[in-house]
């Protein structure tokens, strides 16, 4: 028996799952702005499901299966046949290969994130959370109309095809990742920080279909840029000792 404080926070989950679904028919039918745009809802719904079930003490373990199962769904499915029937489809086997990989290594990300929910930091996500690369492929598509007009019929190269592989890659690498999670803000004058988020309204607000795509490509590659920065403090901090000795 699900008790009533569980439905909201499960409800709003079946919307993610609802968008994705409705993002899959539209790939099929060949409308790719609505697809993208389905994935970004899911991306919404998905952010307050969560937050909803702490604030109604109605977490459960029925509610984290049910998450990851919408997940797979509007993040893996979903986002893999937009960007296979957008531009994947000339590429053949490495097409395919590239949305299948996508699914697959999203399903992984999903299942070791509920493993091990429990033992990481919560400032960090260990690999690329699996909305935050839908994200990538959905805003690809809207960045693309808001240039050109319509993304259909278009012709990539296979660099493209490559940032895909890459994606899937980084779901399942041990690439940390900054979850928003617990954001410090000790220091930071609320007026100050109302100011900025107004502001950081107003700029979204003014392009969305550009600042969208900013920000997701961004966030993908913050991973590998602060690897890559720690790699090389790492190795000025040894060169230094090895100058002192």
């Amino acid at each position: 028996m699900i008790k009533k404080e569980y439905v909201l926070p499960n409800f709003i989950t079946l919307m993610s799952m609802f968008s994705g679904f409705y993002s899959i028919i539209s790939s099929v039918n060949g409308e790719f702005v609505p697809a993208a745009y389905a994935i970004l809802f899911a991306f919404i719904f998905d952010g307050l499901d969560g937050k909803v079930a702490r604030m109604l003490h109605a977490t459960s373990d029925f509610g984290i299966q049910m998450d990851s199962l919408s997940d797979i769904i509007a993040f893996g499915i979903a986002p893999a046949l937009l960007v296979y029937n957008w531009v994947l489809i000339p590429y053949g086997r490495v097409g395919w290969m590239a949305a299948f990989l996508f699914v697959a290594c999203g399903a992984l990300r999903l299942a070791r994130f509920n493993v091990m929910t429990k033992k990481l930091d919560n400032r960090y996500f260990i690999g690329l959370p699996i909305p935050a690369a839908a994200g990538v492929i959905a805003s690809s598509v809207l960045f693309v109309k808001e240039l050109i007009g319509t993304p259909d019929g278009l012709t990539i190269p296979l660099s493209f095809v490559l940032f895909i592989y890459l994606l899937a890659f980084l779901m399942v690498s041990n690439v940390k990742y900054y979850s928003f999670k617990k954001i410090e803000l000790h220091g930071v004058k609320p007026f100050r920080l109302l100011v900025g988020f107004t502001l950081m309204i107003i700029i979204i607000g003014s392009y969305p279909e550009i600042f969208l795509f900013v920000f997701f490509i961004v966030y993908a590659l913050s991973g590998l840029l602060l690897e890559l920065l720690k790699v090389f403090r790492h190795r000025t901090l040894e060169a230094k000792e090895g100058h002192i000795k």
